[in-house]
């Protein structure tokens, strides 16, 4: 009976696997057709952003500017100031492509105002620096005209910079904007096909919550009184497979909630593991309170066990959670035990994972960072939940 219990619980901790929604044919991994299928429609999406992109430059290039510069007195420069007129132009191109490349929106929505700030000035700098550019003298017909025509001449020029760099910026703007506005849109929907595939994979596993729950209980009164290894380790699993339940029509849970959950699941491996694997685990939070998505650290705990739990030497698994001043830090870090090819071969398939994840769910507001050395994995995420 012992030995059906702990099939069973290796079979539905191997389920609940949530980051590895691949199936097995004759040995091999093989990723189902929905995968192909929302990786094909992501990569089509980022093809288009790109293309779409290229498109708003190349008119901005091509139709745009020589339309902006055609319009105004800007042409008659080329005759009386062919360097001035180069330098407008050139400044014109660069307020264009530098706007495109910081991403005005995404400094505003990371919160990043002293960069908006020096951006600003810079634009209000130079521009006024080319109002006030020194401009070769001019031959008046009527000399007692001169100091009129020049108070003119400068101000139709002071006019016209103005006027031509704020529709430059006013154009890139809008162009970051519309790219920002479709960057969410994929975000969206990437979060939604992650979604998906989650809700398939925990479906797939329920036979029925009812059934199994109660298949569980009858196991359990089984169980009890035989062993207390066996025991501890039901009660482990029921936590775990109940919060999977419960937390799969949620999209946020309290951080105190997924604390308790990653407890589970350390306590639940090291029931099986070896007196060889050792856990450092340790949490600190100012709010327990705090709503974050459930499950986002899973993918780190389960990679942490698979690569670095050891049955022959010793080797030691450290998993941190601290949030500060709505700031979460969590960290894993376990010994690559596992062979190299192998360990490269699985480990990125659920990272990619995350990512998407992370960038649908916190875009702007997180920070993933994995390394490797000395045969030690190392992962480092960043969340600010504010």
């Amino acid at each position: 009976m012992l030995v059906c219990c702990k099939n069973i619980i290796i079979i539905h901790i191997y389920i609940m696997s949530v980051n590895e929604w691949r199936i097995s044919v004759n040995g091999r991994n093989v990723t189902p057709l929905a995968d192909i299928a929302g990786n094909s429609y992501i990569c089509t999406m980022k093809s288009l952003e790109h293309k779409t992109g290229l498109i708003f430059d190349l008119f901005y290039c091509i139709i745009f500017l020589p339309l902006l510069v055609g319009v105004g007195p800007t042409r008659h420069w080329f005759d009386s100031y062919p360097l001035f007129a180069v330098i407008v132009i050139a400044y014109l191109y660069l307020c264009y492509f530098t706007t495109r490349l910081i991403n005005l929106p995404k400094l505003i929505l990371s919160r990043k105002y002293l960069r908006l700030a020096v951006f600003a000035v810079a634009f209000v700098v130079i521009t006024y620096l080319l109002t006030i550019y020194p401009l070769p003298d001019v031959d008046f017909v009527i000399p007692s005209m001169s100091e009129y025509q020049t108070r003119v001449r400068n101000y139709n020029r002071t006019i016209s910079v103005w006027f031509m760099s704020t529709v430059a910026l006013s154009y890139s703007l809008v162009v970051v904007f519309v790219k920002e506005l479709y960057n969410r849109m994929l975000l969206q929907s990437i979060a939604e096909n992650q979604r998906q595939k989650a809700e398939l994979a925990v479906f797939k596993a329920q036979i029925s919550p009812h059934f199994l729950f109660n298949t569980l209980n009858s196991l359990y009164s089984l169980v009890i009184g035989t062993s207390r290894k066996a025991e501890d380790a039901f009660i482990k699993f029921v936590e775990i497979l109940k919060y999977t339940y419960v937390t799969i029509d949620y999209d946020y849970v309290a951080l105190a909630e997924e604390i308790s959950y990653i407890q589970s699941y350390i306590d639940l491996q090291m029931i099986r593991l070896s007196e060889h694997t050792s856990v450092e685990w340790s949490h600190s939070t100012d709010n327990d309170n705090t709503m974050i998505p459930p499950m986002i650290f899973l993918t780190f705990v389960e990679n942490a066990f698979k690569y670095g739990a050891s049955t022959t030497g010793d080797s030691t698994i450290f998993i941190k959670l601290v949030v500060k001043e709505g700031v979460l830090i969590f960290e894993t870090e376990n010994p690559v035990l596992r062979h190299k090819q192998e360990f490269r071969k699985d480990m990125p398939v659920g990272l990619d994972n995350c990512r998407n994840r992370l960038a649908a769910l916190f875009p702007g507001r997180h920070k993933l960072v994995t390394s490797e050395e000395n045969s030690l994995f190392k992962v480092k995420l960043t969340l600010n939940l504010n």
